[in-house]
This record gives C-alpha cells, structure tokens and sequence, in this order.
C-alpha cells in the first residue's frame, strides 16, 4: 500500500516512518500508528502520523500484518 494516501493510514497499522532528524540518512524507524497528523488526502513525502511510542514522522511503507 502507499504510505502518500492518507486513506491508506489507519491507527495500529504496522509501519516504518522516517523522523524529521532521520530525512538526510533516510534511517527507518519502525512502529505502530497511533495519530494522523497530516490534515491533505496525500502528501508527496508520506503521510505524518504519531507512532505509540510519541515518534513522529512520516510513513514510508507500510508492513504487512503477521
């Protein structure tokens, strides 16, 4: 699925973001929705969303469930 299209992105999907700090070495950090932050039906860089740990980025693929 594509991490753009915010109908994609639902809380509790299993995802890798990259956080702000992280955009210049593309460094992925893997987690799970908790918030969608991004307002726009897509966003050329991912959809910015809150992971439950309180990190923020923006999503970069999507993972499939176990």
């Amino acid at each position: 699925m594509d991490g753009t299209k915010r109908t994609n992105i639902k809380p509790g999907l299993h995802v890798n973001i990259v956080l702000k700090e992280d955009q210049r070495t593309g460094t992925l950090t893997e987690g799970y929705v908790q918030d969608i932050l991004t307002k726009s039906p897509t966003h050329p860089h991912g959809i910015k969303v809150r992971l439950e740990t309180g990190e923020v980025g923006r999503v970069k693929e999507i993972l499939p469930e176990d």
